[in-house]
């Protein structure tokens, strides 16, 4: 197993401790320490795919696993949000549901035989959800103005991407007749 895929995998192995952390009182630095790894396993999620890229040590499990792994980290770390009533639930459901929109058009694509790339909307989405996170699970008084207008633009950028995803890629969900 390459570098790549042992950072997936270590992201993967890190969310249940994210969730304890977040969600139950430990010790007094629990969101704190959530919080930390929260940002490491984010790094992860660049890392892992700049090296795959760089040393061509693409593989299938990484295909399959990185976004998996990434959609697990940030849904997980959204539904404690709604628990801890930071978020609105109204925008983790949008938030999921762009993410299983998404998925199902990369399932039928590559039936298909189409690779779908991620795009630049899809990657400044991702940045603000993470961004946003972070400053929910911070939970500063000061910045609390700055949280609602990150979360605005991730719910935007979510919206956004979505839109940009489904009308540049269209042609992947007309029926070929097979």
């Amino acid at each position: 197993m390459n570098l790549p895929n042992k950072l997936t995998i270590f992201r993967v192995i890190l969310i249940p401790f994210f969730v304890v952390l977040l969600l139950f009182e430990i010790t007094d630095y629990d969101k704190w320490i959530a919080l930390a790894i929260f940002i490491i396993a984010s790094l992860t999620d660049f890392l892992d795919g700049h090296i795959a890229r760089k040393y061509n040590l693409v593989t299938n499990f990484g295909k399959f696993m990185d976004p998996l792994a990434d959609k697990l980290l940030v849904c997980s770390a959204l539904i404690c949000l709604v628990e801890l009533s930071k978020i609105p639930a109204w925008i983790v459901i949008l938030i999921i549901a762009r993410e299983f929109i998404i998925s199902g058009f990369r399932l039928v694509a590559s039936d298909n035989g189409v690779v779908i790339a991620a795009s630049y909307w899809g990657k400044f989405k991702t940045t603000f959800q993470i961004v946003m996170i972070c400053l929910m699970i911070a939970d500063l008084e000061s910045l609390y103005f700055v949280t609602q207008i990150v979360m605005w633009i991730a719910l935007a950028l979510t919206v956004i991407s979505l839109v940009d995803y489904l009308v540049k890629n269209k042609d992947v969900m007309k029926d070929t007749g097979k």
